[in-house]
């Protein structure tokens, strides 16, 4: 067999490599090079973007959280069972004057209560319809408020119209399951003065809050003689309109009558419903024979609504029924409520029997308020202690219970949200113009009525510490439910969650303490212990988000969040979280602000927190240790003392050289004016601000004194009664004013529409805790000791004298009194802390 034939390339072929010749690797490694890092820079943008989706997602989880955090009510157990203030738990209380908002009513302590409540109107007079039903300044009425009222079984009233008086009084009998009886009585009186006797039409009404049933029972044609009704909460019960005499025991008067059975899309509609269901078409038979026509309850009509924007209303429509009569004063009515449940019911609570049983209550209350405030020991003559009696019925009558939602926002939530449906019994400041629960005036009311009944201010403490949220807020101002709501302007509904107020309900728990530790033997004292332990989860946590959400810009000071932002427009931005409003901060807000006030409530608190923790047997060594730090005066000297002042003072980014002036606003030649926008007030800056002590005067300048935060020793104690004692500073004949009359800023308004508020006026609060310091400092050992007991004599009586003067005067205790003339002034009545005015009186701190 031949050999293999070799292989023929042709020229077209790559030679063939030569055995010493070593291969070309250069661009296979080049090549291989470019794609791995073509896969690295791949697997870097796919790790990126997953890492962006995750990051992505958990940003908008986290995002979602946090907005949730805001509505999310705290983990702890509720200090309160859920069944507190039912009538099975709580019977005595369960019924009460608990709508402070109106004149005279009724209701339960239950989310969805049945209410009863009184409207009136004079016949014949000048103006129109005069319906009097929710408590309005404008009624200018000549006074009105509890002249009695021991906060539980009955209440004494007097409201003084023009030319009559009305008398409304309720009494209270326990038995059934529901809550018991109760009895109002109605007595009309015209004034001397009157030329003739008035014809007046009282409407008693009950109606259903969306729950319950309500059924009329007519009697001779058009005289409303019962309601009969059933709630969850009530059971069976009916109310009864006895026919009005002349007295007690009297013969019947001649009345009118007219009644209306409607339904009502809300409570805060009542009013409304009423005005428009009146007619001029019925006749009154004068006692002279002449016959007039009067103004009665016909058929509701609602106003037309010609182009209704509104969406229609989705609530339920509830029962609603009136029962109106008309009659010459003087005369009395009875209406009397009657349970279903209570069955061995000795006698009606009517006429003699009611007024046996009223009589034994006032004898009662009156022992009781001497036994607990000892004014008459003190020397007070009988129109002072009454004055006294009436100043704490007004706070226990302006007690109200309230339900629904609160409206808030975090910084986390585009929009506002619905707070969780939550309880709320609360004394409120003013019945007319703050009927609703505010959280640093609350814990001034707690002091005075800690005092009478210290199982109201265990309820409503819990009630507020129930109120917050898992951060540990709790919104500030509790506008729960459309009757609160509809007291409101829109700009004041919302709450943010990084606003405080003061803590002044640590005042309460300390005064609770006090008493506890004094008589722990003493059975209304008692529960006091066991109420502690169930509130203290919650009060860790409230203090520490103040502690954490309020801090300032050092260490060891603090910062009042949510100044006004538009600073254009104010003289100087307000600060209503401090509860101090427009009382002069530093001119332009910042985070470089130290604010003196809240400082101390901070050394105050911890300190209380040390107490409870120990009381408890709770780990205080860190509440003791911050209220040691807070409470160094030579760090608060380093933080808040201005030496050019000579007083205490905030510190900030600050310039006194401002001023409000009109906008220059540039019209065209030639064109009109009032096509071009309106000149505002805006503020001129003169001088621009600078890091400095703020150096106002006023209230803020005493709370280290206020809050016993000064040892006894201090010689700035000195420099403080110096300021307090000067009339060109703050002294005055009715009080301490709120800032030195030498300010730049005393009495200037802060905006064209926005009057001075604490920018001069007196104020009892402050008033209170100055009187309450002094006492402290006259009976602790120290240089100043003298010196504080004769400022504090004086500065007691000239607050007594004033604010009593003023009632005897105008008929009502005041948001605030005049710093030149000592008059009342602001809202009124304003028996919420006001009404401390007793606490001086008796010399009780």
């Amino acid at each position: 067999m031949g050999r293999q034939r070799k292989r023929v390339v042709n020229s077209e072929a790559a030679p063939l490599p030569r055995k010493d010749e070593k291969p070309s690797v250069f661009h296979r490694k080049e090549k291989k090079k470019k794609v791995d890092i073509g896969k690295v820079f791949i697997n870097i943008s796919i790790g990126l973007c997953i890492f962006s989706l995750i990051w992505f997602f958990y940003a908008l989880y986290m995002r979602s959280s946090l907005a949730k955090r805001v509505v999310t009510l705290h983990p702890s157990p509720s200090v309160l069972d859920a069944n507190s203030s039912s009538a099975k738990v709580s019977p005595e209380r369960f019924w009460g004057s608990y709508r402070p908002q109106v004149y005279f009513g009724m209701k339960t302590r239950s989310p969805r209560s049945i209410v009863t409540g009184m409207m009136w109107m004079r016949q014949f007079s000048d103006m129109d319809v005069n319906l009097r039903h929710t408590c309005e300044q404008g009624d200018r009425l000549q006074g009105y408020g509890w002249l009695m009222h021991d906060g539980i079984t009955f209440g004494v009233q007097e409201i003084r119209d023009n030319d009559f008086t009305l008398t409304t009084e309720f009494v209270k009998r326990m038995g059934g399951g529901h809550g018991g009886d109760w009895t109002w009585r109605i007595t009309a009186k015209q004034h001397s003065s009157a030329p003739q006797a008035p014809v007046i039409s009282l409407m008693f009404y009950a109606a259903a809050d969306t729950q319950g049933s309500l059924e009329a029972h007519v009697e001779e044609r058009n005289r409303l003689a019962s309601i009969t009704g059933f709630s969850e909460e009530l059971g069976n019960f009916k109310i009864t309109f006895r026919k009005p005499v002349t007295g007690e025991l009297s013969s019947a008067k001649y009345a009118s009558y007219n009644y209306l059975q409607t339904v009502s899309p809300g409570l805060e509609k009542l009013t409304d419903i009423v005005k428009h269901s009146l007619n001029h078409r019925f006749v009154y038979s004068l006692p002279s024979g002449e016959k007039r026509h009067y103004i009665a309850v016909d058929t509701y009509k609602p106003p037309h609504q010609q182009n209704q924007q509104k969406p229609a209303d989705t609530r339920k429509e509830s029962d609603f029924v009136v029962h109106q009569v008309t009659v010459q004063t003087p005369f009395q009515i009875e209406i009397l409520f009657e349970s279903g449940s209570l069955h061995n019911r000795p006698n009606q609570l009517v006429g003699s029997i009611m007024t046996q049983e009223l009589e034994k209550r006032k004898a009662e209350f009156d022992a009781k308020f001497e036994r607990t405030f000892g004014l008459e020991n003190k020397g007070f003559n009988q129109a002072h202690i009454k004055f006294g009696k009436a100043a704490l019925s007004n706070m226990l009558g302006g007690m109200g219970y309230f339900y629904g939602q609160a409206v808030v926002q975090s910084v986390y939530n585009e929009y506002p949200l619905l707070y969780p449906e939550g309880a709320l019994f609360t004394a409120v400041p003013s019945r007319s113009f703050f009927p609703r629960g505010f959280l640093w005036d609350e814990g001034f009311h707690q002091l005075l009525l800690s005092k009478w009944d210290p199982q109201v201010t265990r309820e409503a403490i819990a009630h507020w510490i129930d109120l917050m949220n898992m951060e540990g807020w709790i919104p500030r101002e509790q506008i729960l439910g459309d009757e609160a709501r509809s007291k409101v302007p829109a700009e004041f509904v919302v709450q943010r969650n990084e606003n405080a107020n003061p803590p002044t309900l640590f005042l309460a728990l300390q005064e609770l303490i006090e008493q506890l530790s004094a008589h722990p033997d003493k059975a209304a004292f008692q529960p006091t212990l066991p109420f502690l332990r169930r509130l203290f989860p919650r009060l860790k946590t409230w203090f520490e988000w103040y502690n954490t959400t309020q801090t300032g810009p050092l260490p060891n000071s603090y910062r009042w969040r949510g100044r006004d932002k538009d600073t254009n427009l104010f003289l100087n931005p307000k600060t209503l979280t401090s509860g101090l409003d427009d009382y002069p901060r530093a001119s332009h807000p910042s985070a470089d602000e130290r604010h003196v006030d809240l400082h101390c409530w901070m050394a105050l608190s911890s300190g209380i927190m040390s107490s409870v923790a120990r009381l408890l047997g709770e780990p205080y060594q860190d509440y003791e240790l911050s209220h040691q730090v807070l409470s160094d005066n030579n760090l608060l000297n380093e933080l808040h003392w201005s030496e050019q002042l000579r007083a205490f003072s905030d510190f900030g980014n600050h310039t006194q050289a401002v001023s409000l002036q009109q906008e220059k606003v540039y019209v065209p030649p030639g064109q009109p004016r009032h096509q071009f926008p309106v000149a505002r007030l805006v503020r001129s800056v003169r001088r621009a601000p600078k890091l400095q002590y703020v150096n106002a005067l006023g209230y803020v300048s005493l709370f280290p004194f206020l809050l016993h935060i000064l040892q006894p020793d201090s010689p700035k104690l000195e420099h403080i009664f110096r300021d307090m004692r000067d009339s060109n500073k703050l002294w005055t004949p009715y009080g301490l004013r709120s800032i030195s009359k030498a300010d730049p800023l005393y009495m200037k308004r802060n905006t064209e529409h926005d009057a001075p508020y604490w920018r001069g006026p007196v104020w009892i609060n402050i008033n209170f805790l100055a009187v309450r310091a002094l006492h402290y400092y006259s009976n602790t050992e120290g240089p100043y000791q003298e010196k504080a007991a004769a400022l504090y004599e004086e500065l007691r009586t000239n607050i007594i004298n004033n604010v009593y003067r003023q009632y005897v005067e105008t008929g009502y205790i005041w948001e605030q009194y005049n710093d030149s003339t000592g008059r009342g002034q602001g809202s009124h009545p304003f028996t919420g802390w006001s009404a401390l005015t007793v606490l001086m009186m008796a010399e009780q701190y």
